[in-house]
């Protein structure tokens, strides 16, 4: 075997060494993804139980509530009226 052979050899083992190492490390980060996306499922499904729920609850006990014309409720409540209409104006 000439010295280019053996060069070749090594440099292959090399190579073969680092894919083995990048191969590992895509496992590891596979998993790591997989559990994540499983986190991530089960906080939005516990969210949307959440928002259901609460939401249900509060209209449960508002139902009863009258609701002001919007002229009253400007006079009642001018500062939240004149607010919730400058953020609709900013979406």
């Amino acid at each position: 075997m000439g010295f280019r052979t053996l060069a070749l050899q090594k440099r292959s083992s090399e190579v073969w060494k680092v894919l083995g190492s990048v191969k590992k490390e895509f496992e590891v980060f596979g998993g790591l993804l997989e559990k994540a996306q499983k986190n991530i499922q089960t906080g939005l499904g516990q969210l949307d139980d959440v928002v259901g729920t609460r939401t249900r609850a509060i209209q449960r006990q508002l139902r009863d509530v009258e609701t002001l014309p919007a002229v009253e409720a400007a006079i009642e409540l001018p500062e939240i009226i004149l607010n919730t209409n400058q953020d609709e104006k900013e979406i």
